[in-house]
């Protein structure tokens, strides 16, 4: 793999948002419907790790050894239980990243060079970068190395706030590290739709953010909270339930958006 077809950073500052739960049954769906995935986990809790069914005894090679140079993307990938989805797990060594690599010249170009140079591994058709909540350097190297940012926002009352925030770093980051980085786009998620509050926090969010934000919204689903549980994405665990059927939704619209921008 000289370069990963399409790289997609999931991320949001603010926490409890959905996005590891985002990235992982987004990720599934893409290899549900024959793209070929590989999801890196850069946030140390590892959850996106866990929701994939990669046990921590397993994470003898992380998303850390990557970042370190310690390893190759072809050595620390994991298939998972979903055909066609491999993962770069994380450890909690990912805590003192940003002090073993602080004094790098290249600490925010970790991750793009080591995606640049894994030519002996797997073609993957997306890359989904799991990252912490925080705009640290784990998500910094995620941006630098992305060609575009998919962001998760919850259906709640301060939805907004610090939406700006994220933005205005991808325009930075855009502007001095990675001028083909785009917003992917906004997913509303945890939507239910007999709160009165939801309702008003979509219309208030498309209102500001127009065509950026997804038709596609993910309702709050208990099936879809209890997959990980069970080292499961909610597809695999339930694919009938309402969470997984919009996450089949969202990768279809993921697809369609991937397309135009590479058009454009």
């Amino acid at each position: 793999m000289s370069k990963p077809s399409r790289i997609i950073t999931v991320a949001n500052q603010k926490g409890g948002v959905g996005k590891t739960t985002t990235a992982i049954n987004l990720a599934t769906a893409l290899a549900a419907i024959g793209e070929n995935v590989l999801v890196i986990d850069l946030d140390p809790q590892g959850n996106a790790s866990t929701g994939l069914g990669i046990d921590r005894q397993r994470r003898l090679v992380s998303s850390y050894d990557v970042l370190t140079g310690g390893a190759q993307i072809v050595d620390a990938a994991m298939q998972t239980a979903v055909p066609q989805l491999s993962i770069i797990p994380s450890t909690l060594d990912l805590l003192g990243i940003e002090m073993e690599i602080s004094e790098a010249p290249d600490r925010v170009l970790k991750l793009r060079h080591a995606l640049r140079d894994n030519v002996a591994g797997p073609q993957y058709s997306y890359v989904l970068v799991d990252c912490p909540p925080s705009l640290n350097l784990l998500t910094l190297n995620a941006m630098a190395a992305a060609d575009s940012v998919l962001v998760p926002l919850q259906c709640e009352f301060f939805a907004l706030e610090g939406l700006s925030q994220l933005l205005e770093t991808v325009e930075q980051i855009r502007a001095s590290i990675n001028d083909r980085l785009t917003i992917q786009g906004i997913v509303l998620t945890m939507f239910d739709r007999r709160n009165n509050l939801a309702n008003q926090v979509v219309e208030d969010v498309r209102a500001h953010m127009g065509e950026t934000v997804y038709e596609t919204v993910i309702p709050r689903n208990v099936r879809v909270s209890e997959a990980p549980s069970y080292g499961k994405p909610a597809i695999l665990y339930d694919l009938k339930c309402s969470g997984s059927q919009a996450y089949l939704q969202l990768a279809s619209e993921v697809i369609r958006r991937e397309r135009r921008l590479q058009a454009a």
